[in-house]
């Protein structure tokens, strides 16, 4: 006695239930701003990241990844290069050898040796002939213009081939090359077919000369062969573009289908669903016994095993069928005790989905916003990545003087410690160091900008992840407003109002911007603070301990945990908005509050949903992957030779950009419906508690709903 019942203990530990109000019929329209100062914060910094990169475009130059330099410092394939898309390098091999202030040069692509703009690469071995030192040669015989320097004349020059050479003003040698990425770089296969003539001045022999040309152009050729990659990838996307979009549409097609028999055949595919897991267990369960009697009589042990990595041998014995037979049968009592005692709540979670697809059906318009989504999130990622390129581009070029024979002491004492201007650079003034050369370093870090341009990267990316959140957020406040209007309202269609989607949507972005902003920070803090925990993982991979290894996987375990919590809260934060037009705190406390009491509905309603869905996204991703794998990979043939595979250089690549957008297409669908019935079930827990069935406070929920749990409407005296 005087002992509190479980319900009651239950309300006063999350709040009391919702109490009956005669005024309330679905969303509020009367409401006023949500968090000012959150609303104040997030326009600053909208205006903030408006600054940043108009700043960014203001100093940054994106040629400076866009186009290849020449040893001038100036673009290859415009301006006065225009016509010259590729630049050539003297003597690769001083890529292997460069120095150290060669090293720190932009992405490596900087080697100590001279390089021109051309207008075409190489395409066959050349070497100086011995003849042209001769003292009678002529130079201009032996060499040519279009792979020299462009200050320098051939036909009015008096130095011999040496000098020539040794001031690199032309190139001593040069072997078949293609352009990649507008660098003249050599093909790994083409050096096992170098003519026994060519041998390289100071090597033995011509396989010491392939060996050295492979190694100064494999690492550089690493990052450079995608380009060729990129281009038979784009022509597979031009022949294959067509049937491209029409898997597209048969995924949407099949989304729309899957969707459409959840309305009518909701209870037959969640029990089919259930059954089947229940099955595959007991398939498990048999599997294992039948392993377990083949092995019983096998003098095997685990003991005898001990500790191997070879963990196939522990499949052949007898302990560990044995383990896995006890596992499975535990987990099939639990399923069955499960579907047992909560096959009520099941089937309540059955009626939503059904309610569900109901709303969808009479609000068609939400399938579509998804499309509105993905519009604002290309316009933020678009954003941010030209943002980034400008600020990674900002500051003036520095171009040091570099010596590419550095063996002398003068050529020493000059390397890297003396800037220059390639433009009116003149080699002659280095009388001691012949062989210096104005080379491109870095980009200027002085001044205010350059100095906070690391700062400025890491605003850019916060402010990329509050504007992606945001967008989401928007969407789902938006959702949630549309169907919380249908389900508060009394007589389906009629009392649905007119446009729900656009007028939750308005009220989302007149009142609620604070509030979204908000959760979106919130989630925006942490998903950084992970971003920053992989950096440094990877930072410091090579230097951690097994102990700082630990610590490092717990924190980024913990805080991937915190963001999957925070989504959670934040979606049924952006309900509670939608509906009542409360701050985000309050909605968040509200909405928590509101899921802890109904806590076992949570849990059977949310797996039974994500099952559901799970197997609607597998069945159209997996449906029409295998369907374009049939096909492009000329295994289904169309009459007449409609489309030929054989002209395909990666039949993959279709195939996979079908199963990713199928991905996006069905998880855009889903996404719609999932939303749909979470809004619904909030709703239907506000329903049960504010409500009690008489004329005075009438359920709203649909009359399966009321049957499942014996529950009723009363009817009005003299009503029907």
């Amino acid at each position: 006695m005087g002992g509190k019942s479980e319900e009651e203990s239950s309300a006063s530990e999350y709040g009391e239930p919702g109490k009956y109000d005669p005024s309330f019929n679905g969303p509020i329209h009367k409401r006023s701003c949500t968090d000012i100062i959150c609303c104040i914060l997030f326009m600053a910094a909208i205006a903030g990241y408006m600054i940043v990169g108009i700043l960014a475009w203001l100093y940054g130059d994106p040629r400076h990844v866009l186009y290849p330099r020449n040893s001038t410092g100036m673009f290859c394939g415009i301006g006065l290069n225009k016509g010259k898309p590729s630049v050539f390098y003297f003597d690769l091999l001083k890529c292997a050898t460069a120095t150290n202030v060669m090293a720190a040069a932009l992405n490596g692509l900087q080697c100590p040796t001279t390089q021109v703009c051309v207008d075409q690469c190489p395409g066959d071995f050349w070497i100086l002939s011995p003849g042209a030192y001769l003292p009678t040669a002529k130079a201009k015989d032996f060499f040519q213009q279009q792979y020299c320097v462009p200050s320098f004349n051939l036909s009015t020059t008096d130095l011999t081939a040496k000098e020539i050479v040794d001031k690199e003003l032309c190139p001593s040698f040069y072997i078949p090359t293609s352009s990649v990425l507008g660098r003249c770089l050599p093909s790994l296969g083409l050096l096992n077919n170098i003519p026994s003539n060519f041998t390289l001045p100071g090597m033995a022999s011509v396989n010491d000369t392939a060996n050295a040309l492979k190694n100064a152009t494999s690492d550089v050729l690493s990052g450079f062969n995608l380009r060729q990659v990129g281009v038979r990838i784009f022509e597979d996307f031009a022949s294959s573009w067509y049937w491209i979009l029409i898997g597209l549409l048969i995924a949407m097609l099949l989304s729309l289908i899957f969707l459409l028999l959840l309305r009518f055949m909701a209870p037959v595919l969640v029990w089919l669903l259930i059954v089947g897991v229940l099955g595959v267990v007991a398939y498990g369960i048999w599997h294992c016994y039948w392993e377990y009697d083949n092995y019983k009589n096998s003098s095997t042990t685990i003991s005898n095993l001990g500790f191997t990595t070879n963990f196939s041998a522990y499949l052949q014995v007898k302990e560990t069928w044995l383990a896995f037979l006890i596992i499975l049968c535990i987990l099939e009592a639990i399923l069955l005790l499960v579907l047992l005692f909560l096959r009520t709540r099941i089937l309540i979670a059955i009626a939503l989905i059904q309610e569900s697809s109901k709303a969808v059906g009479h609000m068609m318009s939400t399938l579509l916003y998804p499309l509105v989504t993905f519009a604002l999130l290309i316009v933020c990622i678009a954003y941010w990545g030209i943002t980034a390129l400008y600020l990674a581009t900002s500051g003036a070029p520095i171009y040091k003087v570099v010596a590419l024979n550095s063996s002398t002491n003068s050529c020493l004492a000059i390397n890297g410690t003396e800037t220059c201007d390639p433009l009116s650079f003149n080699s002659s003034a280095y009388m001691s160091c012949p062989s210096a050369q104005c080379i491109f370093i870095k980009y200027n870090t002085e001044g205010l900008f350059q100095q906070n341009l690391f700062n400025l990267q890491i605003y850019n990316v916060l402010a990329f992840l509050w504007c992606v959140n945001f967008v989401i957020a928007l969407g789902q406040c938006t959702l949630a407003g549309a169907f919380a209007s249908y389900y508060w309202a009394f007589s389906k269609p009629s009392d649905i109002p007119t446009f729900p989607l656009s007028q939750a949507f308005i009220r989302s972005l007149r009142y609620h911007v604070g509030s979204l902003a908000f959760g979106a920070l919130i989630l925006t803090i942490v998903q950084f603070i992970r971003i920053v925990l992989e950096y440094l993982d990877h930072k410091f991979r090579a230097a951690q301990n097994p102990c700082a290894r630990f610590i490092m996987c717990c924190l980024k375990c913990c805080f991937w945990c915190l963001e999957k919590f925070i989504k959670f809260i934040n979606r049924n934060a952006y309900i509670m908005i939608a509906i009542y037009g409360k701050n985000f705190c309050v909605s968040a406390k509200n909405a928590f509050s509101l899921l802890m009491r109904n806590i076992l509905r949570v849990v059977v309603l949310d797996k039974v949903t994500d099952l559901l869905l799970l197997f609607g996204k597998l069945l159209v991703v997996g449906g029409v992957g295998v369907l374009a794998f049939f096909f492009f990979s000329g295994r289904i043939q169309l009459p007449g030779n409609a489309f030929n595979s054989q002209t395909l250089n990666y039949y993959w690549v279709p195939i996979i950009t079908v199963i990713v957008g199928a991905y996006l297409i069905a998880h855009g669908f889903f996404s719609v419906y999932n939303m749909c019935v979470d809004t619904l079930f909030l709703c239907f827990l506000e329903d049960l508690e504010r409500n009690d069935g008489t004329v005075e406070k009438p359920y709203y929920m649909s009359k399966n709903l009321m049957k499942i749990l014996n529950k009723k409407n009363k009817v009005p005296k003299g009503g029907k």
